[in-house]
């Protein structure tokens, strides 16, 4: 069974952070954190709807600029998050620019700025100039996006600023059996994805489904409806989730945080920045160690552990970053504790 989420990590771990997550079927990805981004291909980053921005230190969101050049002149809207200040953040960089020639622009932007109390956002539409259109507030109790077929979330961590931790999960996984789908002699189409579609958004029993194909040059169609496709055809399971955290020390608060929020991932992508005989840099800095990394992923339950992240001090060899954190994670070693 195919999963619904492709994640991959944008650069090499000794390169800016970054998550891009394709979303199978739908034709579109999700980008959490954007650093450095411009050796993707452009066909990648024009699938993405929204972007996800833990904190605005410059390897975190230097890539806002070239992901701006290539939507402006495309009739296309994203959804942008990031943590206290993000609007401000935002406006800044597009006030760095002139914009005398974009009235005819279709582009549009919208920021949502993730405070502990709301989620605060605003439109900047191209064709003003990025003039802002307050949208108002919503409390924030911990989701940021919801839809029928997946949810993303969010908490705050401490990097000495405000740091967002994300979680991606699918809400269920609708699989098809591909022997039902030969018996009732159907082949397989778009038509399944709007079939999910229609069984996550709890359409009624009796809503019709059509299903159309062609055999030889003739075309051909069908009407169903819901009830019976969604009994014979689909199989429901748990979906797949996914957790991102970046910049943040280790401490008791970011432990109880980063646990639930991570809670039976199947991938936790997780810094690592510094080795454990580095500890105490990695607590100046608000970063963690690989053996901290393990830790989390240990006590979160997760299933996978991808470390990332690495300080260059390491002379670019991530071995043993990662044998540090899959030693913890696989309970090889012991798990850190927060002092």
């Amino acid at each position: 069974m195919r999963s619904a989420f492709v994640p991959r990590l944008v650069n090499p771990p000794f390169g800016d952070p970054g998550l891009y997550v394709g979303l199978r079927h739908q034709g579109r990805a999700m980008l959490f954190d954007l650093g450095r981004i411009d050796r993707q291909p452009a066909a990648a980053l024009l699938k993405i709807t929204h972007v996800f921005v833990s904190h605005t230190h410059m390897d975190h969101f230097i890539g806002f600029d070239h992901l701006l050049r290539l939507f402006l002149a495309r009739e296309q809207h994203l959804d942008l998050y990031g943590p206290p200040g993000i609007i401000a953040n935002v406006r800044g960089k597009l006030a760095g620019y002139t914009w005398n020639l974009i009235e005819s622009y279709p582009f549009t932007l919208t920021v949502h700025e993730v405070s502990p109390q709301q989620v605060e956002s605003v439109h900047l539409p191209a064709r003003s100039a990025f003039t802002p259109e307050p949208r108002g507030a919503r409390p924030f109790r911990g989701e940021l996006v919801d839809t029928p077929d997946l949810l993303v979330t969010a908490v705050h961590l401490d990097h000495r600023i405000p740091c967002l931790g994300f979680a991606l999960t699918e809400k269920t996984r609708l699989n098809v059996r591909p022997e039902r789908l030969e018996d009732l002699g159907l082949p397989a189409g778009r038509w399944l994805n709007q079939l999910k579609e229609a069984v996550r958004a709890r359409q009624p029993d009796e809503t019709p489904i059509r299903v159309e194909w062609h055999e030889g040059s003739t075309q051909r169609s069908a009407v169903f409806p819901l009830a019976e496709l969604r009994d014979r055809l689909l199989i429901e399971t748990r979906g797949q989730k996914i957790a991102y955290v970046v910049d943040t020390v280790f401490n008791r608060p970011n432990l109880a945080r980063i646990s639930e929020l991570a809670r039976g991932a199947d991938v936790f992508f997780c810094e690592s920045l510094f080795l454990d005989a580095d500890r105490d840099q990695a607590s100046k800095r608000y970063h963690l160690t690989a053996r901290q990394a393990g830790s989390l992923a240990r006590a979160a339950g997760a299933a996978r552990l991808e470390t990332f992240h690495f300080s260059a001090r390491y002379d670019r060899d991530p071995v043993p970053l990662r044998a540090e954190a899959q030693a913890v994670f696989r309970g090889e070693q012991p798990p850190d504790e927060p002092s």
